[in-house]
């Protein structure tokens, strides 16, 4: 790795990895128990699921184009509804070599629909994926109308330190895409499509090549949510929606494509979920959540850009 990169992801995960370090020293002083490093293994399976769906939210981001896809959360919620409902409890289904790939495949198709609406048909992204959105959260809901459960042993089994592992497939499957030609392209046509178009890379086979690793991100994120709730919830998935962005955006991924990768969303994620936590110790509403929630999310985009002009500004000097 050059000098260049390197400080390409200092200056990303700058902001973000700042506030990590300020949010954990805060949480072990509140409350020393429950973030004592012993402790970290199950906290990691709380945050997973966040972390799964700001992992899931990034490849369509760097993709440029406005590339938010905002059907990540409701489909981490189809997909928790397909595994219990469907599989496990009218199937019989229990393996994991069943559940699984279907699970994977599930994302990968919702993805692949998302990208054929904003790459070929040309919707804009929000609008195409607030469409899968509303899709999914009613499907989901005829599915399964009220929580119902319970998840089989094995899912369950990942609801704590074992939560690493759907994690690091993640990363080992974006560790191996960063090794092919597809991520220069990826990040190129993030940066500038025109100028991608250009010097002839296919921008749309790329991008819609985006939507569908987001998809499989997104069905790996809604196991690790069956595995936190031990259940099926068609309310849950929804949530992590606009959370999962605002992750990402804390985490140093430039929204308007090209900048970042997925340490930096899984640094905004537990940046986010430590912040949670300190919330909840002084005891404040969901609703000021969803303030923070809000604040982050501006805030990130703002300091996105202006890290972004001035590093213009080096660049021209």
């Amino acid at each position: 790795m050059n000098t260049t990169r390197l400080a390409n992801i200092r200056r990303s995960l700058g902001f973000g990895a700042l506030l990590l370090v300020v949010l954990l020293a805060v949480n072990l002083y509140l409350n020393p128990a429950r973030f004592h490093p012993a402790a970290w293994g199950t906290l990691i399976g709380l945050a997973a699921p966040l972390i799964g769906a700001a992992l899931a939210s990034t490849p369509v981001i760097l993709s440029g184009r406005g590339g938010i896809d905002i059907s990540v959360g409701p489909l981490m919620g189809f997909v928790n509804a397909i595994i219990i409902q469907t599989l496990f409890l009218k199937g019989g289904v229990e393996s994991p070599f069943v559940i699984v790939p279907v699970a994977l495949l599930v994302g990968a198709g919702i993805g692949a629909i998302n990208g054929f609406l904003t790459t070929i048909v040309r919707i804009q992204p929000i609008v195409a994926t607030l469409g899968t959105y509303l899709v999914l959260t009613g499907i989901t809901l005829t599915i399964v109308p009220a929580p119902i459960g319970p998840a089989p042993q094995w899912i369950k089994a990942f609801a704590g330190p074992l939560s690493i592992i759907p994690l690091a497939v993640i990363f080992l499957a974006w560790w191996l895409i960063r090794r092919l030609p597809y991520y220069d392209l990826l990040m190129a046509i993030g940066s500038d499509d025109r100028a991608a178009y250009t010097a002839g890379v296919d921008v749309t086979r790329v991008r819609f090549g985006a939507y569908v690793i987001t998809g499989v991100f997104a069905g790996m994120a809604g196991l690790m949510l069956t595995a936190l709730i031990g259940s099926a919830d068609p309310n849950i998935g929804p949530t992590y929606t606009l959370i999962s962005i605002a992750a990402v955006a804390l985490g140093g991924v430039s929204l308007a494509g090209g900048r970042g990768g997925l340490i930096g969303a899984a640094i905004g994620a537990i940046d986010i979920f430590l912040l949670q936590s300190v919330l909840t110790a002084f005891n404040v509403s969901t609703y000021v959540l969803q303030v923070a929630y809000g604040a982050i999310l501006v805030a990130a985009v703002v300091l996105t850009a202006v890290q972004e002009r001035a590093n213009r500004r080096e660049r021209n000097a």
